[in-house]
């Protein structure tokens, strides 16, 4: 089994891609969301309000989602931080999930951040989806409805997207030139003939 990475900056099409290869049968594995679940976590709760306090979390005791991000994302430390807390756990996730897919040809980790965490060498495979900023920043901007300060302080802290492209196996170009469905195709049989 290949374990393949599925990565892209905010805004770049990562859900629909991934979407795709779900259609073609293959099991994905989606970081960000199963990172977000691990804020339900009791430990990481307690955590949480350890080191960001009560600010972060809304009135039913929950962490507020948006209240974190804010915070996050306006300071580099509170973010490294964060991810300090939510990483393990999502990595240790990741490589219980995958025992139970060892039969499959290749599985796909969906990942924003899989270069910037360091975590680029548990994969044999990486995809990026590659989007202009203004096409992401609009996207993001409609899907979200957010504004694009907002996005843009989430961008620096992704690396660029020609970076990004230059450590990948394999490129996706999302900017409305080309197909992408064609595209993923070509790398969905390129994928199957190396886990061979």
């Amino acid at each position: 089994m290949l374990r393949v990475g599925l990565t892209g900056n905010i805004g770049s099409g990562k859900t629909t891609v991934a979407r795709i290869f779900e259609i073609l049968g293959i099991s994905i594995y989606h970081s960000d969301i199963e990172s977000k679940r691990f804020l339900a976590d009791p430990g990481v709760i307690i955590r949480v309000k350890q080191v960001f306090g009560e600010g972060v979390f809304s009135t039913d005791s929950g962490i507020d989602r948006n209240a974190l991000a804010k915070l996050v994302f306006s300071d580099p430390s509170a973010l490294q931080l964060l991810n300090s807390m939510l990483h393990p756990l999502v990595i240790e996730d990741f490589r219980k999930w995958c025992d139970l897919h060892l039969y499959e040809p290749y599985i796909i980790n969906e990942a924003a951040i899989i270069f910037e965490s360091g975590n680029k060498d548990q994969f044999d495979k990486i995809i990026h989806i590659s989007c202009p900023e203004e096409k992401a920043i609009e996207r993001v901007m409609t899907r979200d409805k957010v504004s694009r300060d907002e996005i843009l302080k989430r961008m620096n802290f992704q690396m660029k997207d020609k970076e990004k492209a230059i450590l990948s196996d394999f490129i996706i170009l999302n900017d409305g030139s080309e197909l992408v469905i064609p595209q993923v195709l070509r790398i969905h049989d390129q994928l199957l003939q190396s886990s061979t």
